[in-house]
């Protein structure tokens, strides 16, 4: 199977929480041997880890469960089982904390260098990292 397939987009919601389903979709697709291969190197580290981090549960083990199979929705519930109930003001503040993620923040830097990396050095619209994942995944010109 090629591994050119970038996941998807980190704005598709599970359950009202962005960027979960796009964490899911890379374990998957890592697993078939399909994921696209510059996302392995970071795979369980940035945004990942933050979210798991929020939703205080282990990378490993939430990875051996989204392999056991199961709706993004069955795993988010299970995540809240291991680790902690998400409430509305909860799902809100990791909302906004990952929409706005590398606008004049600690991953500005980081965003700059991926818009360099990329070619995009002189787009001024792409302002996060959720952004430039929709502009470097094609989803977005």
């Amino acid at each position: 199977m090629s591994n050119d397939i970038p996941p998807r987009s980190a704005y598709d919601k599970t359950s009202g929480l962005l960027y979960f389903a796009r964490m899911l979709d890379k374990m998957r697709l890592q697993a078939r041997g399909a994921l696209r291969s510059d996302f392995h190197t970071n795979l369980g580290k940035g945004a990942d880890q933050w979210c798991v981090s929020f939703l205080r549960v282990d990378y490993a083990a939430l990875k051996s469960r989204v392999l056991e199979g199961g709706t993004d929705e069955e795993i988010l519930e299970w995540c809240q089982a291991q680790g902690r109930r998400l409430n509305d003001v909860d799902v809100m503040v990791w909302n906004q904390f990952v929409s706005k993620l590398g606008w004049n923040d600690f991953a500005s830097g980081r965003v700059a260098a991926l818009k360099a990396e990329s070619g995009l050095a002189q787009r001024d619209d792409i302002q996060t990292m959720l952004q430039y994942f929709e502009v470097d995944e094609g989803r977005r010109p």
